[in-house]
């Protein structure tokens, strides 16, 4: 049975679904919660799938960009407006409304991303070790809501 960890981020973010008919084709906010969990087989030198230090270091800076930031699918007929209006606090989801499930995909597939690179580079500071692997990404909407993402 493998090991797992979790850490939890916490962000503001705003979005409207262009597609939804009801209220939430209309600007609105939620504070969200990120859980990102890893797993691994075994346990690294330090008796750890990885250091929680090193998942913070793999999506602060990208989640920072979405704190406080509106998510806007890019064919929102709007979508010129608010990018002029309000720069890089609008964040594009090409060609589809930014869901909880479709952010907690973009979520894990940053942190794949980021692990890739870190693979390829050993000797870097926040380094995952290998056979450590992404279990699922959890996006909280409302308190009673959330959407996953897993591969």
């Amino acid at each position: 049975m493998p090991f797992r960890i979790c850490k939890t981020f916490e962000i503001e973010s705003g979005h409207l679904l262009s597609k939804h008919p009801d209220k939430c084709r209309f600007p609105h906010g939620h504070s969200r919660t990120v859980e990102v969990v890893l797993a691994a087989d075994q346990l690294d030198a330090n008796d750890m799938v990885c250091d929680f230090q090193t998942v913070k270091a793999a999506l602060t800076a990208f989640l920072e960009t979405w704190d406080h930031a509106l998510c806007l699918n890019t064919t929102d007929p709007h979508f010129e407006f608010f990018r002029k209006t309000y720069g890089d606090r609008i964040i594009p989801f090409e060609n589809t409304d930014p869901t909880s499930e479709v952010m907690a995909k973009a979520i894990f597939e940053e942190l794949q991303r980021w692990l890739a690179e870190t693979a390829r580079n050993p000797a870097l500071r926040h380094a995952v070790p290998p056979g450590v692997r992404i279990d699922r990404v959890r996006v909280t909407e409302t308190s009673t809501t959330w959407a996953e993402y897993f591969a």
